[in-house]
């Protein structure tokens, strides 16, 4: 039986992981012409905080993405014990984001030259950072009751197999 929770969660972890993806790409690009000083480049410029703020998208880029294999596995199996590594994953990659969205912010406020590069990283991350926490919260929906998703309480699985010859009982040994 699919819930709410998972329904929503597998569309966005999917747009997420393209996103992510295109941060990774742009921010690469654009960190390797500030390293070799290559500002001047028609989709670059940059100003005082882009080299903090491309070093923090990449980490959020990369961070995003592994988390998201890991909201795959859980999206795929949508129980309890592959909701803490999905959950505590996404977590991060959800703070690192804001992080990045904080230097997002403070590149745009500081103005200057920004390259459509440089503008494409901006947006990306300020839509990611809602994005990624909408999917935190979907995740963890689970919490609010079995019909969202797997909580934290949940022990029994509904497709578990019978062991042969019954359940064992604990404590008698023969």
């Amino acid at each position: 039986m699919a819930t709410v929770g998972r329904n929503i969660a597998a569309p966005l972890l999917f747009l997420n992981l393209i996103m992510y993806f295109i941060v990774l790409g742009f921010a690469s690009w654009c960190f390797n012409r500030f390293i070799d000083g290559q500002t001047a480049h028609p989709s670059m410029g940059g100003n005082g905080a882009t080299g903090f703020f491309l070093t923090i998208a990449i980490l959020a880029a990369v961070a995003g993405i592994v988390s998201k294999l890991a909201g795959g596995g859980h999206i795929r199996s949508w129980r309890s014990d592959s909701l803490a590594e999905a959950g505590s994953s996404s977590l991060i990659a959800w703070a690192l984001t804001a992080l990045a969205f904080g230097f997002a912010c403070k590149h745009i406020n500081i103005g200057g030259w920004r390259g459509w590069r440089l503008r494409v990283i901006e947006a990306l991350i300020i839509i990611l950072t809602l994005t990624e926490l909408l999917y935190v919260c979907l995740i963890h929906a689970g919490l609010f009751g079995s019909r969202y998703g797997p909580g934290y309480r949940d022990t029994e699985y509904e497709d578990q197999p019978v062991p042969k010859g019954g359940h064992a009982i604990t404590g008698s040994r023969v």
